[in-house]
């Protein structure tokens, strides 16, 4: 189950509960951009304050149909906080999310860092572009990460390996039974 909306702890307690459910649980199905985020997260943790002083920008891009801002970039930003040393002023609400159509096919924010690369008119209905940046205080460096996904490819192929995996976990009575996709990474199921 991929998702960042309902609510996780009752889907999480309800597999839990109910003997011999297995499943998968992610807010992201997409495997690279998983195993992107769990790099960042485990950077984070062995080289906290990294980036002192720099400045944290999130920009993310989505169909406008998408309601909330991107789960996937909350969780990375949270890693590239500690990094910058600004865990405790980090908020998501400084995430910038654009959903405008006309801004996403020239690439928008027009100003400032975490410009987004232009959305084909053909992705509009089905895309994510994130921008996230560390700038240091006097603008002479900027590292950034990107990721941009044109429609839904990515993310199937995800759910298949986490599905196949999840399979073969049921048919061997694998102790655990509720997976996330470092799980799946993890254990080899990728192909």
């Amino acid at each position: 189950m991929g998702t960042t909306g309902g609510d996780r702890m009752l889907l999480e307690q309800t597999i839990s509960s109910t003997p011999g459910l297995y499943a998968c649980v992610a807010p992201n199905m997409a495997k690279q951009i998983v195993a992107l985020q769990a790099g960042l997260e485990r950077m984070a943790k062995d080289f906290p304050g990294a980036f002192e002083g720099y400045e944290l920008k999130v920009t993310e891009s989505h169909q406008a149909t998408k309601a909330d801002t991107s789960g996937t970039a909350k969780a990375v930003s949270r890693s590239l906080s500690r990094l910058a040393d600004d865990e405790s002023s980090w908020t998501d609400e400084r995430i910038v999310r654009v959903r405008v159509e006309s801004e996403q096919l020239c690439g928008a924010p027009v100003n400032g860092y975490g410009r987004l690369n232009p959305v084909p008119a053909s992705a509009l209905n089905g895309h994510a572009y994130h921008t996230y940046s560390l700038v240091a205080p006097d603008g002479s460096v900027e590292f950034q990460w990107r990721h941009n996904v044109n429609g839904r490819r990515v993310y199937a192929e995800g759910t298949a390996d986490a599905a196949l995996f999840v399979a073969e976990a049921a048919k061997e009575g694998a102790g655990k039974r509720l997976f996330n996709m470092v799980d799946i990474l993890e254990g080899g199921g990728m192909r």
